[in-house]
């Protein structure tokens, strides 16, 4: 007869929920949305407070609005495995994407959205929409299979310098026999 009930019994400490910021970091809509509207507001006061004709001051604030959206991706990423990689990083760049266009229409409609020196109209907002969401693509793919090679390169060195490397053979072989198709039925 099974046991249901077993001999001994430990005691469970009480399980904390995730801080805001993990939660935030887990969640895909909630990541791209903070991360668009961030972008589009640092922006605009970059925009407005600097001097466009300046290349350095266009540079700098091409790297660090750069730099703030890989970190956003990759505090993403790092919740999930890299197996689910390909289809969140291009989802992410999407959705902040399209947040950034409708907060650039937002700031357009408000009459403080700017290009380059002057004030954005909104027939410049579909040319801007579009030039958004292919420098996101751009920016955010090519990054992503990047991280994915770094990371499952440093695992496997990792793994090896712990002498686990058993532990990778087998997860390469349990790989390959997952991604096998099944045998055809004998005739």
């Amino acid at each position: 007869m099974p046991q249901f009930f077993p001999r001994k019994t430990i005691a469970w400490e009480v399980v904390e929920d995730p801080t805001a910021i993990r939660r935030l970091s887990n969640s895909l809509p909630e990541m791209a949305l903070v991360t668009g509207v961030t972008l589009r507001l640092y922006r605009a006061y970059v925009l407005s407070h600097g001097s466009p004709e300046s290349g350095w001051w266009v540079g700098s604030t091409v790297v660090i609005g750069t730099v703030l959206l890989l970190a956003m991706l990759t505090v993403h990423l790092a919740n999930f495995t890299v197996r689910h990689w390909w289809w969140r990083a291009p989802l992410f760049a999407a959705l902040e994407a399209g947040t950034e266009i409708m907060m650039s229409l937002a700031l357009t409609a408000m009459g403080l959205e700017k290009i380059g020196s002057g004030v954005a109209e909104l027939s410049d907002w579909l040319p801007g929409a579009t030039q958004v969401l292919a420098w996101r693509m751009v920016i955010i793919v090519p990054f992503t299979l990047l991280l994915a090679v770094v990371v499952t390169i440093v695992r496997r060195l990792l793994l090896a310098s712990e002498n686990r490397t058993s532990t990778a053979r087998r997860v390469s072989e349990a790989r390959l026999v997952v991604d096998e198709p099944p045998a055809p039925p004998a005739a």
